[in-house]
């Protein structure tokens, strides 16, 4: 562990999804920094396995199971096993996602919606009704979700992707008010452009077209962030810090929704 952690965390017990790559794996590794006890999950079983060892390169306590979160049976046994596992549920990050496909509007027959949305929203909304049972209980808890910019503003992801991420954002918002009675806060974080392993076709084609110091110049710090950055601000609103902060979307976007950011604007 690193000598030099705050220990945000110390004695908090927190479930992370989609945590095979990206945003998930560094949230991970940074939440074990901080002090916590993890459950971990993925679809992708080879990812996971290779964050559960980063973990433990830190130090830190974790166990992993693989899971589909929009299958609510997977979804409720993950919670159930945080607790069997720890005794209790501090911490739930919601940050499984996919993109879907790149259609337009006239090419999509709904199938691939029903998908997106099937993990972007559903996934997120069982885990926060079967933790929501443990965390009432507690009279405690912390649930953030992974959002994205694309749910606040157009032009920033693809159809299907955009409107779940718009709908994750005010599933966000009415949790926290159904839960705030119980010293349960419900936050999301909207990540701007971030290399993962969602977003790596992005990049690996910008760069293939020697077109790589674009990706991110309409943001206002003209570039793109990393996965640590929005885990940073992830652990900040999981953690006591945060514990007047509840029904928020925290854009980690260097300052790409700040302006209109219209084609051309930039100089």
């Amino acid at each position: 562990m690193k000598k030099n952690r705050v220990g945000r965390l110390d004695g908090k017990i927190a479930l992370i999804t989609g945590a095979a790559d990206g945003i998930g794996r560094a949230a991970a590794i940074l939440f074990a920094q901080e002090g916590a006890k993890l459950i971990i999950t993925d679809v992708n079983e080879m990812g996971l396995d290779e964050t559960i060892e980063l973990v433990k390169k830190e130090g830190g306590v974790v166990a992993g199971r693989k899971a589909d979160v929009s299958c609510e049976n997977d979804v409720e046994d993950l919670i159930n096993l945080t607790v069997e596992t720890y005794g209790m549920i501090d911490i739930v990050c919601n940050n499984a996602g996919i993109t879907g496909q790149f259609l337009g509007l006239d090419q999509e027959d709904g199938t691939d919606w029903l998908k997106v949305y099937a993990v972007n929203v559903l996934g997120a909304v069982y885990a926060v009704k079967h933790a929501a049972k443990y965390m009432r209980e507690q009279k405690s808890g912390a649930i953030v979700n992974t959002a994205s910019v694309a749910g606040i503003r157009a032009g920033a992801g693809l159809n299907a992707y955009s409107a779940s991420k718009a709908a994750l954002i005010n599933c966000t918002k009415t949790a926290a008010c159904d839960l705030g009675a119980f010293n349960i806060r419900v936050n999301a974080v909207c990540p701007g452009l971030i290399e993962t392993g969602m977003t790596r076709p992005i990049f690996d084609l910008a760069r293939e077209k020697g077109k790589e110091e674009k990706l991110g110049s309409r943001c206002e710090l003209r570039r793109y962030g990393r996965p640590e950055e929005v885990a940073r601000a992830i652990c900040f609103l999981a953690s006591d810090d945060a514990s007047f902060i509840t029904g928020q979307a925290l854009p980690v976007d260097g300052g790409n929704t700040a302006s209109l950011n219209m084609p051309g604007m930039k100089i």
